[in-house]
């Protein structure tokens, strides 16, 4: 189904794809892993057809999608053949309902009216999204909106389906459903599956290969078990083992916070209710954030942890309640930097060296060693003549992480900072983070990575339907997950 011989990609003068060769069978499910910005995007936007027509690249070599040749096919024939779900979902929504989202591909092949209606009602089913069906997409959380793009993929029934990073949003019971439903499709109805992933827990149990790139170019391929037992490898790469996720519900896992801390709070938000339009997303929330702490955010998708952190940043206004940040009524100020789900989202400049200064120079607090210590840190040193548009999403989200970081402020949000990211780049980039936070900075974490929770926090806040139903620290017991410092594997 997917043969590429000796194939290269350029993106004007750099090469980031190098003479790769890679066969994948009908009815494949296969794994492909490697660390940010090793090539693996690139390999997705050319075997969906992309290039040179909508992302100008050069490309050498041959290569054969479902008997067409992507390269010389545009991207509307290749969509017959290929289904596509890119690291970025906002790029591929823009229908004003998501029930309309997926019925634009089933639609756009000129199918009868009631095939379309099937198709929809079976991909809404399998993603659990039926309920909001009449929901606007841009308006979903950054989890309910990858499934909405997987769910557009899913309708147009495609004999292969390539997914980039589509779990890199979801919780984790999104996450089986949507791997669940890529079982039987691969096994059920022969659909090839190629899979771009660095959460390994899960779909390492059921690809039947993985292939393993660095630096634009296959360094591994073989059975799942059989390459995973290459220690030194993953290691060198910065790829996490296959681990299992701890047992129960994170209020199992969490013990009473204990003592006040006796100092005013540096955030605050009392009876916060907020939202967009009409519609409100946070009931009533209470809580306080203290000088120099590290808190996790965590919850499913869709209850409301990405509109709180916009409404502790200022940057929604309260439909009632108050928040508060150093005793005053928040606004946006470089005190306060919060790093958004989408990178693209706060990327202003047309080089990573730019992006990264933009905030500093803005508020007059520039220090060329400080910013140069960052790009270090965020192995962006190499890239900082590049634009942001044309990088990884990785290395996108690590540019605007270091952007967001680089005005050294009193209270730093991160909303999924993992997107894109190998454990390598994430461990570097979070062991600086944990700096700031020892130097006196609060961070405030939210995300669906228990492994990252466990290492870096103090404190977790457990959200359910716009409301903190839980605050506590990680107990004896959650901690007993503890990281192996040779393997990265979970021991209990």
């Amino acid at each position: 189904m997917i043969e590429l011989d000796s194939v290269s990609v350029a993106y004007g003068s750099k090469e980031v794809v190098h003479d790769l060769s890679l066969s994948i069978g009908r009815g494949d499910f296969v794994l492909l892993t490697g660390p940010s910005g090793c090539g693996k995007s690139t390999l997705i936007r050319l075997l969906v057809g992309l290039m040179p027509e909508v992302v100008p690249a050069r490309v050498a070599g041959k290569a054969s999608v479902g008997g067409l040749d992507p390269v010389a096919e545009t991207p509307a024939a290749m969509s017959k053949k290929v289904g596509a779900v890119f690291q970025n979902p906002a790029s591929q929504l823009f229908c004003l309902s998501v029930e309309e989202e997926v019925a634009f591909g089933p639609h756009n092949l000129a199918m009868d009216e009631s095939e379309v209606r099937e198709r929809v009602e079976w991909a809404l089913e399998v993603t659990g999204l039926a309920e909001l069906r009449d929901r606007v997409p841009s308006e979903l959380s950054g989890g309910q909106k990858q499934l909405v793009a997987i769910a557009s993929a899913l309708a147009m029934k495609p004999e292969i389906l390539v997914l980039d990073e589509p779990f890199a949003s979801l919780d984790v019971p999104g996450l089986r459903r949507v791997l669940e439903t890529l079982i039987s499709l691969n096994r059920e109805h022969g659909v090839t599956i190629l899979l771009v992933e660095h959460r390994l827990v899960e779909a390492a149990r059921v690809a039947d290969r993985i292939v393993v790139m660095n630096e634009g170019a296959i360094v591994a391929d073989g059975e799942p078990a059989h390459v995973l037992e290459d220690r030194s490898l993953l290691r060198r790469l910065g790829i996490r083992r296959p681990t299992d996720e701890p047992p129960g519900n994170w209020v199992d896992l969490l013990s009473p916070n204990g003592s006040d801390p006796g100092v005013p709070p540096l955030v605050e938000a009392e009876r916060l209710v907020a939202g967009y339009g009409r519609r409100s997303v946070l009931r009533g929330v209470d809580l306080r954030i203290y000088p120099g702490e590290f808190v996790a955010l965590v919850g499913r998708n869709g209850v409301g942890k990405s509109t709180l952190a916009r409404a502790l940043a200022g940057l929604i206004k309260p439909k009632s309640g108050t928040v508060r940040f150093m005793g005053k009524k928040v606004s946006p100020s470089p005190e306060i930097g919060i790093l958004f789900q989408n990178p693209l989202d706060q990327v202003l400049t047309d080089s990573v060296m730019d992006e990264v200064s933009f905030g500093p120079l803005h508020w007059g607090r520039f220090d060329r060693s400080r910013i140069e210590e960052l790009m270090k840190a965020a192995d962006l040193s190499a890239l900082k003549d590049r634009s942001p548009y044309a990088l990884s999403s990785g290395q996108q989200q690590r540019t605007a992480l270091a952007a967001t970081i680089s005005t050294n402020p009193r209270f730093l949000i991160l909303d999924e900072p993992t997107l894109g990211q190998d454990w390598g780049h994430l461990e570097r980039v979070m062991e600086f983070v944990k700096r700031l936070n020892r130097s006196g900075s609060t961070v405030l974490l939210i995300t669906h990575d228990y492994k990252l929770a466990h290492r870096y926090v103090d404190r977790v806040l457990l959200m359910e339907d716009g409301r903190i139903v839980a605050d506590g620290r990680i107990s004896d017991r959650g901690r007993s997950f503890a990281f192996d410092a040779e393997t990265q594997e979970v021991r209990s």
